[in-house]
Parts: structure tokens; C-alpha cells; sequence
């Protein structure tokens, strides 16, 4: 339960989902946080509003997406509550936290198995070979790209079998807008300037926490721990943990509420009072 003596504290919790999925992947979690007593809001990219059913049957409505428009999409949410949420996000979720937080947002956030942000060079084999059905054809730069069960259980679910993984792929996975993949995945790293997925890496901010999973496919612990480490000038506290054994299934796999409850006990723990909305945005 959230401390209600102090009127500082975190009440609200900003659950914020990944490519391929949404905001249903976070089921578990925010019956589990509002069981403790937070607000607890997962809100959907522009366009994802509706069920997985509905965007299988149109992924169009995702296909032109863009990163700015998601990131102001959610920050004016954030703005508008009363106190600065934690905020935790998954997979790309994570990429649009740290976005979020180096605007000034957020009493403390988490990220789990991350995608990078601009400026990590890390590409494990695991996650080229995860990528590859998207980034196969450039044609996918134009139109959203969906993962099939068996290229979903060997990037998202491989720690389960496969039985298991198909089911997971049935309730919750739904395609991506090809252009993330390719702008923000492949493209980045060489294009000159300053990209839609660049922050300050040395600016302060509110704590951030990174969870990786071992044996997560598509995002593995290299890039993660390679993207906390981006942060060392930063005046902020930022701190890695990894989990043994733990796919990028990670928030639903058995032992998830093990993750969910180290993410929120890290949260409380280091939120920071100081960090008031919109004060270290630039």
C-alpha cells in the first residue's frame, strides 16, 4: 500500500507497452498495483486504442505512426495528474520512458528489457536474427509488421514452450509499425544528427531503474546494461538488475510478480520528491 501519511509519495502508476503489444500486456501488473492501492493508467500508442482482435484486422491504423507523437501522446497524460507517477515501461515502452523522463516527467521510473535509446551500438546476434523478419524487406519501412508464432516464441516467449508461447501470441501480439524497427532499430546509429530516440544521457532526472532477463532474445542484457551505462555523467541514480532464466516475456512468464514487485519497491524507495513536472525539461 502506498503510504498515505505521505502526501509526496507516488500514488499513480504509468504503465507504458511495447511494440507488438498493448496495453493488455500489462493486465497482470495493474491488477497487482491497484491491489496495493495505486491509480494505475496504461495508456495506448495513438492508434491502439482498440482491442488486438480489431488491430489484426487493420494494422493500418499503426503503420505511420511516430515516436514524437506517441511520446506527447503520453506526456500530456502524465502532465495532467496532480503529482509526478512512477513510470515504468517494457520493451520500446522503455525507450519512450527514458524519452519521457529526460523531458522532466516522473517521480522514478523503470525499464524492462529495454530497447536503446540513440547512441547504443550494441546488436547481439539474438536480436538481429529477432528483428530480421521485419527488417527482411525494406518494403516494412511503409507498413506494420507482425511476428508469426514460431518468429514471436524464438523473440518474445523462448523460455516458454511452444505451446505456451502460441498462446500468448494468440491473446496479446498484434503488428508494429516496420518504420520503428527500421528507424529506431537499424538506422539511428548512422544517420547524422540527432535522431527521434536521442536524449541527454548526462542531464539530470528522476531515478531510473534497468531490468534485464537473461535469456531475453530480442533485447538482451548486453544492450541494456550497455544502455544504463550511457548514463554514467548523469548526476541521477542509475542502476541495472538482471534476472536469471527470464525471457522478453518477462511481465508474464511465471515468476512475474516477482519483477513486478522489485520494479515497484525499487520505485518507491527512490522517487524523488525534487523532481517536479516539467522542471528539467529543456
Amino acid at each position: 500500500m502506498t503510504d498515505q501519511t505521505d502526501s509526496a509519495a507516488p500514488d499513480t502508476i504509468v504503465l507504458v507497452h511495447g511494440l507488438w503489444m498493448t496495453p493488455r500486456s500489462w493486465r497482470g501488473w495493474k491488477e497487482r498495483f491497484e491491489s496495493k492501492g495505486f491509480t494505475v493508467l496504461t495508456p495506448a500508442y495513438p492508434g491502439f486504442e482498440i482491442e488486438v482482435e480489431a488491430l489484426r484486422e487493420n494494422p493500418d491504423v499503426i503503420a505511420k505512426l511516430t515516436v514524437p507523437e506517441t511520446v506527447d501522446h503520453i506526456a500530456a497524460q502524465i502532465e495532467a495528474l496532480p503529482k509526478p507517477p512512477i513510470i515504468m515501461g517494457h520493451s520500446f515502452g522503455g525507450t519512450l520512458t527514458q524519452l519521457l523522463l529526460a523531458r522532466g516527467l516522473g517521480a522514478s521510473a523503470v525499464v524492462v528489457d529495454s530497447a536503446p535509446t540513440e547512441g547504443v551500438r550494441m546488436t547481439p546476434l539474438s536480436q538481429a536474427k529477432s528483428l530480421f523478419p521485419a527488417l527482411k524487406n525494406p518494403a516494412n519501412i511503409h507498413r506494420a509488421v507482425a511476428f508469426t508464432p514460431e518468429e514471436f516464441h524464438y523473440a518474445f516467449a523462448n523460455t516458454l514452450s511452444r505451446e505456451d508461447s502460441d498462446a500468448a501470441w494468440e491473446e496479446f501480439a498484434i503488428a508494429a509499425p516496420g518504420n520503428w524497427i527500421w528507424a529506431y532499430g537499424l538506422i539511428a546509429n548512422f544517420k547524422p544528427g540527432r535522431q527521434e530516440t536521442w536524449v541527454d544521457y548526462a542531464k539530470d532526472r528522476a531515478p531510473l531503474l534497468f531490468i534485464g532477463g537473461e535469456k531475453d532474445h530480442i533485447m538482451p542484457p548486453s544492450v541494456n546494461k550497455s544502455n544504463a551505462k550511457h548514463y554514467a555523467k548523469s548526476p541521477a541514480l542509475t542502476e541495472y538488475v538482471e534476472f536469471p532464466g527470464r525471457s522478453h516475456w518477462i511481465c508474464a512468464e511465471p515468476g512475474w510478480e516477482e519483477v513486478a514487485d522489485h520494479a515497484l519497491e525499487w520505485a518507491l524507495a527512490h522517487a524523488s520528491e525534487s523532481v517536479v513536472l516539467g522542471a528539467t525539461a529543456e
